[in-house]
């Protein structure tokens, strides 16, 4: 009877045991959930999509700081790629604000947005889901404002992109 005990608890422990290691598992985002994808409209190039990005974002006064062409790199070192462009936006005074509240934040900058061709040649924008990042911090009533800023604006210049839209 003790040996049946025995095995029925272990059996209920080993249920047990998998059960919260689903249940952790099934609570862990995916990637796909941690990003913002837009893909380009119909007849957008990829080229009108950086055009459109980089005059929105200088008419909502974020510069572009950094532009790494990832795909020429890799072809010059003779891999085989499809077009992956990351571009860095900034504005340095909330940039400044945030980490000097918090220095973890400074690894969220400056915000990126990638154009990349899928293996189906077709072209997408894709950035961090700020949302994400803004609903973890523990930020006052300003800099969350400033965060909720960050967050529209990167949208915004992901929707000019995508569209086209000069």
């Amino acid at each position: 009877m003790r040996k049946l005990t025995l095995v029925a608890l272990l059996a209920l422990l080993s249920l047990l045991m998998t059960t919260v290691g689903l249940a952790e598992q099934a609570a862990m985002p995916k990637i796909a959930d941690t990003v913002l994808k837009m893909p380009l409209a119909e007849g957008v190039t990829a080229d009108d999509a950086i055009e459109s990005m980089k005059l929105r974002a200088n008419a909502l006064n974020f510069k572009l700081v950094a532009h790494l062409p990832l795909s020429q790199q890799l072809i010059s070192m003779g891999i085989e790629s499809k077009r992956v462009e990351i571009f860095q936006f900034c504005d340095a005074a909330i940039a400044h604000d945030m980490i000097a509240h918090d220095i973890d934040f400074s690894a969220y900058l400056p915000c990126r947005i990638t154009l990349i061709e899928d293996r189906d040649g077709h072209v997408w924008l894709v950035t961090l889901d700020l949302d994400m990042v803004i609903r973890t911090a523990d930020l006052s009533p300003a800099l969350l404002e400033k965060a909720i800023n960050v967050r529209d604006t990167l949208r915004e210049i992901m929707e000019a992109g995508a569209s086209g839209d000069l």
